[in-house]
């Protein structure tokens, strides 16, 4: 019987030994992950058309990727990556966010940008999420890495390993609904108006889109795009109804600030609503702008891009260029001079990414040109240092790192704007905050032709998922042979036991002499 006890505790802690890995308490965990943009727009598909995924997470490096679940940090979203991830058709690929994006180098950002930017042009099946991290994904991350990372060792080894000591994680997002199309969007607007003294005298309309865009809807924030846009027309708000509030500093101009949205729905040339009837002259403010950023922001670069527009193309590339077809005079400040960057749109687009100091200065030589052109200013020989906006009419950080705050505590998809029940507190206090400081709002509310829609967007934006923490099936066979063998030494010392048992009493006899 000690034999037997013997083999069994030697095959037991073999089987402990091989299985023995670190792995948490639960076999299965949930969590939200949050699919990939999908519209159409101008005919044209974008992002992903898959949901459902029933596969093994794999890490990107490994070589044979066809039906696995492709788990990618932000450094491992590259352009390559994913569209060779997408050739091999992978069953899905999940991007893990890190929780503190200002920890990650300035160059992973502008490369994830990139990628990100590339994969919304084209169309593809496969299901595409993105997720925060967490310790549970990390931990999943960190095995599917060692276990492609061990391809490196001795085929006997990784045969061993993936054998008996790897962990799968299966991922499952299952929905028995199929995606839908939501054509019933609503575009709103919010203007204001400050009236000016001359009946004639030109109207300025200083606009900013508040939507976000990005590789996922429920994950794109838009702090810089277009959140420091939006925060920006707020404070000119606030500082020219000061302006306009007296009649000995209202001056002749109509100042009109507008908040729109859709901005894929802008760009489109033969869309009509989202042009107003007001006239739009801010062309001649531009000529102000160097004068201010010379005088007081010498080292601030100033540079004029001029474009011709593709009247072939079904949308604009800048914003302006819509008003610049009906030959409006018009033009867009950014800090960009491609529209099609990737820094116009991207979830990794948060507070951590705006530079506040550069805020209130891109602020200030806006507000100081606009005066500079609505006083005329530089006609009357004043000093080209003058400074209009000072002590009560300064930019006021507080207001504006709230503004941004607010901004960017919700998403600001145009998907959602008009679903979520946060976004649309989101609009209405925009409208709140216009009313504060305008004399005049108007809320303008469109609603798309369901029978021809521009702009098509699809449900199904956050999926619920559940991972699973199981041996692989090699495992299976292999604790099977062992307790095979357990099984064969046991019949075999039952019926060899005389002959066992006479060998062990001789041993043990010869020993004590």
């Amino acid at each position: 019987m000690m034999l037997l006890s013997s083999a069994a505790v030697w095959l037991l802690l073999c089987v402990q030994c091989l299985h023995g890995s670190a792995l948490p308490a639960m076999s299965s965990y949930e969590f939200t992950a949050y699919r990939m943009q999908q519209y159409n727009l101008a005919q044209q598909k974008h992002g992903c058309r898959g949901a459902i995924v029933v596969a093994e997470a794999r890490s990107a490096d490994e070589p044979s990727l066809t039906r696995r679940c492709v788990i990618m940090k932000v450094q491992d979203f590259t352009v390559e990556k994913y569209f060779e991830a997408v050739r091999q058709n992978a069953a899905a690929v999940l991007i893990l966010l890190p929780q503190n994006i200002s920890g990650v180098p300035h160059e992973t950002i502008k490369a994830f940008m990139v990628s990100e930017n590339e994969a919304l042009q084209k169309e593809t099946l496969t299901p595409v999420y993105v997720v925060p991290e967490d310790e549970q994904l990390l931990y999943m991350y960190e095995e599917v890495r060692q276990a492609a990372a061990s391809r490196t060792s001795s085929m006997f080894v990784r045969v061993l390993r993936s054998m008996v000591t790897a962990t799968a994680f299966q991922i499952l997002v299952s929905n028995n609904s199929p995606i839908k199309a939501i054509t019933d969007n609503t575009i709103t607007t919010l203007e204001g108006v400050l009236a000016g003294t001359g009946e004639d005298a030109p109207t300025i309309v200083i606009t900013a889109y508040y939507d976000s865009y990005g590789l996922a809807p429920w994950l794109s924030y838009g702090a810089d795009s277009n959140g420091s846009g939006v925060t920006i027309l707020l404070e000119l708000a606030r500082l020219f109804q000061k302006l306009y509030s007296t009649s000995a500093t209202r001056p002749q101009a109509k100042l009109f600030p507008k908040l729109t949205y859709f901005r894929k729905i802008s760009s489109l040339t033969k869309r009509k609503h989202v042009l107003s009837v007001l006239m739009v002259l801010c062309g001649f403010a531009a000529c102000y702008t160097p004068q201010v950023v010379s005088s007081r922001f010498p080292w601030v670069k100033v540079g004029l891009v001029h474009k011709k527009i593709n009247l072939v193309e079904s949308t604009v590339a800048w914003e302006h260029e819509r008003y610049s077809l009906r030959r409006i005079q018009a033009f867009t400040l950014s800090h960009v001079e491609d529209p099609k960057s990737e820094l116009r749109g991207s979830v990794l687009d948060t507070m951590s990414q705006v530079d506040f100091r550069k805020l209130k200065r891109n602020g200030i030589i806006i507000a100081e040109a606009l005066a500079r052109y609505m006083y005329n200013l530089s006609d009357k020989g004043s000093p080209r240092d003058i400074q209009v906006f000072k002590g009560q009419l300064d930019f006021q950080d507080s207001h504006m790192s709230s503004l941004m705050s607010f901004l960017t505590s919700v998403p600001r998809s145009a998907q959602l704007l008009d679903k979520e029940p946060g976004q649309i507190l989101l609009v209405n206090s925009l409208e709140h905050e216009f009313k504060h400081h305008l004399q005049q709002v108007h809320r303008h509310t469109f609603r798309q032709d369901k029978r021809d829609p521009e702009i098509t967007f699809f449900d199904q934006m956050n999926q619920p998922v559940v991972m699973y923490r199981v041996k692989p099936a090699a495992f299976d066979l292999f604790l099977g042979g062992c307790i095979t063998a357990y099984l064969g030494i046991v019949y075999y010392s039952i019926q060899n036991f005389r002959h066992l048992y006479a060998r062990l009493k001789a041993a043990v006899k010869t020993k004590h002499q």
